[in-house]
């Protein structure tokens, strides 16, 4: 767990933003990281719950209090095999999650949960800088095959699992070549679209 008396010591701490007058002239990101020592701070103060409520508030299941430990003493390679043993896409979540676990930490009571997403977030960034984002190719395929029909945030996050159960993952082939068609707008294009009835 992190520190015993971590969150009796060590207050919550948020990351800053980039001054607006800047960042209005970019579309970099305006959340600025936490330096190392702020993050292991942070999760020293995650009490490691005897029934962590966070595992309920995320709807993913994350092991929220397994990363905070590992972030806590150091090991950040550990903090990014527990991160995507649950999370496909802790890159896209520690972003723009409204992070339901923070509100459902019991430090939350007195308003100063820990900083889960901005902890996710961190571990991402340093998976993605140290390239941890690799496939998973098992040594032995059990000849047996699996399609995920759709390319958007479900259908992404359905394909890699396969692969770790000796099973091989085809995206059929459709009408918009990139990924994520929903996510990219398509759906909008299809609610602007005049109604069945009124097509002739």
């Amino acid at each position: 767990m992190g520190k015993v008396r971590g969150f009796l010591e060590i207050s919550r701490k948020k990351p800053g933003d980039r001054p607006i007058t800047e960042r209005v002239h970019d579309y970099k990101e305006f959340v600025l990281p936490l330096a190392d020592q702020d993050l292991r701070d942070q999760g020293a103060r995650c009490m490691d719950c005897g029934i962590p409520f966070c595992h309920e508030g995320c709807p993913l299941g994350n092991h929220i209090p397994d990363w905070n430990d590992h972030i806590y003493h150091g090991r950040t390679t550990d903090a990014v095999a527990a991160l995507h043993a649950t999370n496909n896409f802790p890159e896209v979540t520690g972003r723009v999650c409204p992070a339901p676990c923070e509100a459902s930490c019991v430090l939350n009571l007195q308003g100063q949960p820990v900083t889960i997403k901005t902890i996710e977030r961190a571990i991402a960034d340093y998976a993605a800088e140290s390239g941890f984002f690799r496939p998973v190719r098992p040594q032995i395929r059990s000849g047996k095959r699996v399609a995920v029909i759709g390319s958007g945030p479900a259908g992404l996050a359905a394909a890699p699992p396969p692969p770790r159960c000796r099973r091989r993952c085809r995206r059929p082939p459709r009408r918009c070549p990139r990924p994520g068609s929903r996510a990219r707008g398509r759906a909008g294009a299809a609610r602007d679209s005049p109604p069945r009835s009124a097509r002739g």
